[in-house]
């Protein structure tokens, strides 16, 4: 009887698909690579073939040019395609645009590979969706109890309160540029804020490409004009490296703000000059993550990166099989949480 390892095993260039002699999210440049989502950490340049949502691959090609791959291959949600024997699914995760799990079937046996994923509504990207499985392949960012997400609405309306209360100040939200950034922006957008929102340069490409995508991210404005009073009492919303740059000093005695599943520890917010932590991920917290692995009840949970030590014990206290891949180079390098 085949084993799970002869369907998909870690190796040090990451997920492997021995039958199907593939990748799932390589952290080294192979021959054909099947990629989750556009984040870094998931999506090299360098592979040959490279198969994954329409999405992801403009993605992919918005940040690393025409030539990232030898040869590319779009997958839409829920389509198949065979490789080797093997039959490759791609649904959504929820994560950011175009994110999605793999699905892959052989012999029998199905395994989901999560790559990064989250259970709450995203107004950018389709919801989560569980797929039956008898391995479940799952990150593990925020897999510690302490780390449960209050409503992103929540959130959105401590920036919006302080914004009132601090008319003269600028506020200036730290948000990775893919993924972050663009929910923001539309999360206050469906709280209401209709005013033009202010945008660091190295977020208009993806800005763009999300809005090509039919994403509507209402009135922007780059924020390298103007006089620093013109920016009293607006929103900006700039890469977290730039709000502690000189780049910030243009601003009107800035509020600084970062969105971040991290900001639910203080002492990170405190160490980051951060004065209004907003605490948006998106990445499943704990107990988007136990509820994923018992809804799901897969015969083996396998844990990619992360805090995987709490979610092992919490599977071995609730009788459920896993074991820790330890992946390496799947950390937060662009802190896309």
């Amino acid at each position: 009887m085949a084993r799970y390892e002869d369907f998909l095993k870690p190796t040090p260039a990451g997920l492997y698909c021995p039958p199907g002699d593939f990748y799932v999210d390589p952290t080294r440049p192979v021959d054909r690579a099947v990629i989750t989502h556009g984040h870094a950490d998931h999506a090299r340049a360098g592979h040959g073939k490279v198969l994954a949502t329409r999405e992801t691959l403009a993605v992919m090609e918005a940040r690393y040019g025409e030539d990232y791959a030898a040869a590319t291959q779009t997958l839409a949600y829920r389509d198949g395609v065979d490789i080797n024997g093997v039959s490759v699914s791609l649904v959504p995760a929820g994560h950011v645009l175009g994110s999605a799990q793999a699905v892959l079937r052989w012999n029998g046996k199905t395994m989901v590979v999560s790559g990064d994923y989250k259970r709450r509504r995203d107004p950018t990207c389709p919801s989560f969706e569980p797929v039956a499985c008898d391995v479940f392949i799952s990150e593990a960012t925020f897999g510690l109890p302490v780390f449960r997400h209050p409503p992103d609405t929540d959130e959105i309306a401590k920036l919006l309160k302080s914004v009132a209360q601090f008319p003269e100040r600028t506020h200036l939200v730290g948000a990775y540029a893919l993924g972050k950034a663009q929910r923001l922006i539309c999360l206050l957008r469906e709280a209401g804020y209709d005013k033009t929102i202010f945008v660091h340069g190295a977020l208009e490409k993806i800005n763009a490409l999300y809005e090509s995508f039919g994403v509507d991210l209402g009135p922007l404005s780059p924020a390298t004009v103007g006089k620093k009073q013109d920016f009293a009492g607006a929103i900006v919303v700039a890469p977290p490296s730039a709000t502690q740059d000189r780049w910030s000093r243009r601003f009107a005695d800035p509020v600084v703000c970062f969105a971040s599943g991290w900001m639910r520890v203080r002492a990170r917010a405190r160490q980051g000059g951060v004065e209004l932590p907003l605490i948006l991920s998106d990445h499943a917290d704990w107990d988007e993550l136990t509820l994923t692995a018992s809804e799901l009840a897969p015969d083996e949970l396998w844990v990619t990166h992360g805090a995987e030590e709490a979610l092992l014990r919490w599977a071995e206290l609730n009788g459920r099989k896993a074991r820790a891949l330890s992946l390496m180079g799947y950390d937060d390098d662009e802190g896309e949480d």
